[in-house]
């Protein structure tokens, strides 16, 4: 957490350290006051209203900006340690209540890993921990903006991920208007212009990555302008679906998985082409010790090189081996 997160949820934690989590839902929610922005005048308080729920009455936001997909016991080690070794979960997820009568009460807008480690936990012997949420009522575009100024300083949400967000918030919640996008998050437009073009690298290229994870921005800023290049761009393209396939082999346990970086230079090698073979060459000396006299094709021309330390006998020898073999090549 940085210290925003933590000043934001600081009276938090001093009301549920005063009193273990409720074992029940249904037996009411803990309140609390929380201070409100920088911007509000000096004790000014906003009420709460934190829920411990079952994590299986949640579901993710169709918006949200992680993968939950990707979670696992490996990539959540650190959190669910923690929740075991705190006894509860510290922050709580921000949600939205839903309306109906499949079983399903909240949509979580920030909180996926959260999520992932109560229902592990849960799932593993441990069926004491409860979700603790927070509910809000709030727009898209807001639940966006929250998600992303949550999650923006994490290291544990990659850049495809938050670049796959961003377009699809462009298009859905700023028709299309870069600038007005950027002024509403509060970032340059340069800064979103990169991670919008990482969303738009082609699906074969994000497929021939290990995972949507290792695609870097950087990686994008690199394929731009070749990709741009109608003369190198289907060779790119070609080399990125055999990348795709060793990957979808590697993850059927069928070899080993290609990484990133080199994934990033076969890429580029196709944009490059195939190496330039060098001229044939053929040597014509004198004797067995002499150095001799190189011949080098290109196209109609013909090169000859030899140092300049052969003697002259050496080099006329040189000489006369290289026009006998050029008389029987006219023959």
């Amino acid at each position: 957490m940085s210290k925003r997160h933590d000043a934001i949820f600081e009276d938090v934690l001093k009301d549920l350290n005063k009193e273990s989590a409720p074992v029940e839902e249904d037996r009411g929610a803990t309140r609390f006051l929380r201070r409100s922005n920088a911007l509000a005048e000096v004790g000014d308080r906003e009420e709460k209203v934190l829920r411990w729920v079952d994590p299986a009455h949640c579901v993710m936001w169709a918006r949200h900006n992680r993968a939950y997909e990707l979670l696992n016991e490996d990539n959540c080690r650190d959190l669910i340690d923690s929740i075991k070794s705190q006894g509860q979960q510290e922050f709580p997820a921000i949600v939205r209540r839903l309306q109906g009568g499949s079983g399903v009460e909240y949509e979580v807008v920030c909180g996926a890993r959260r999520h992932f480690a109560v229902s592990w936990l849960r799932s593993h012997n441990y069926p004491q921990f409860r979700y603790l949420v927070e509910v809000r009522d709030m727009s898209d575009e807001e639940a966006f903006r929250l998600a992303d100024v949550e999650n923006r300083d994490r290291e544990d949400i990659s850049d495809f991920e938050r670049a796959r967000d961003y377009a699809a918030a462009l298009e859905q919640y700023y028709g299309g208007r870069q600038k007005a996008m950027a002024e509403r998050l509060e970032v340059s437009e340069g800064w979103l212009s990169r991670y919008l073009t990482l969303a738009r690298l082609p699906k074969e290229v994000i497929a021939a990555y290990p995972s949507i994870r290792d695609v870097k921005e950087l990686h994008a800023r690199v394929l731009k302008p070749l990709l741009a290049d109608p003369k190198v761009a289907p060779s790119i393209l070609d080399a990125a679906k055999k990348l795709a396939e060793r990957q979808a082999d590697a993850r059927a346990e069928q070899g080993t998985p290609v990484d990133a970086s080199k994934v990033l230079a076969t890429l580029k090698s196709a944009a490059a082409g195939p190496k330039r073979s060098r001229p044939p060459e053929h040597i014509f000396r004198g004797d067995a010790e002499s150095t001799g006299v190189t011949l080098r094709k290109r196209g109609t021309k013909v090169l000859l090189e030899f140092s300049e330390k052969l003697s002259d006998t050496a080099l006329r020898t040189a000489f006369e081996a290289y026009l006998a073999h050029r008389g029987k090549g006219r023959k």
